[in-house]
């Protein structure tokens, strides 16, 4: 029973860690990178439809993304799509292909990702701490039950705590690295 709260608990939190790093990977960083454009939707023949499914996304170079719709009729509907996001990019289309250059970011716009970069690394430790909670009241639940000792409940919550604090690690090591390719363009 310890070993299959462990387990939950160890998979909850990879996929805490997971979820932090899909949000870094929207984050602009000044680089090229075609995860930037993931969250963008499409009209397509009336359904809104995430752009990856209706373009390729590339790399021209450090700077440059390139997107390809894969049907003429879709060039313009990508390239208002584009220019309404949020992301503030202005595509340059050329026939069938458009080029997306990254502006580069400004000191002030590096702070400014720099504490939505904190402040999504708090939150993955938030989600982390919550589920070594709910695994440590889940302990406590088979003790009170009776289905473990209280010596069993204390080695279960040091295995918790060492999960907990390996993975508070991983997002740790990871929200450094953000940063520092954040602040070194």
């Amino acid at each position: 029973m310890i070993d299959e709260i462990k387990r939950d608990a160890a998979d909850r939190m990879g996929k805490s860690v997971h979820a932090f790093e899909g949000a870094l990977t929207k984050l602009r960083t000044g680089r090229a990178h075609p995860s930037l454009l993931e969250q963008i939707v499409v009209p397509y023949y009336g359904t809104d439809t995430p752009l990856r499914q209706v373009a390729n996304i590339s790399v021209e170079d450090a700077r440059t993304l390139l997107v390809q719709p894969f049907e003429q009729t879709m060039v313009k509907a990508v390239e208002k799509a584009i220019m309404e996001s949020d992301l503030g990019l202005n595509p340059n289309t050329a026939g069938n292909v458009m080029r997306i250059p990254l502006p580069p970011l400004t000191e002030e716009r590096r702070r400014d990702m720099t504490r939505v970069v904190r402040h999504e690394g708090e939150q993955a430790r938030v989600a982390v701490r919550n589920i070594r909670r709910d695994a440590n009241s889940d302990l406590k639940e088979l003790v009170k039950e009776k289905l473990i000792t209280e010596d069993d409940d204390r080695r279960g919550q040091e295995i918790i705590q060492k999960l907990t604090d390996q993975h508070v690690k991983e997002i740790d090591q990871r929200l450094a690295v953000k940063e520092e390719e954040l602040m070194s363009f």
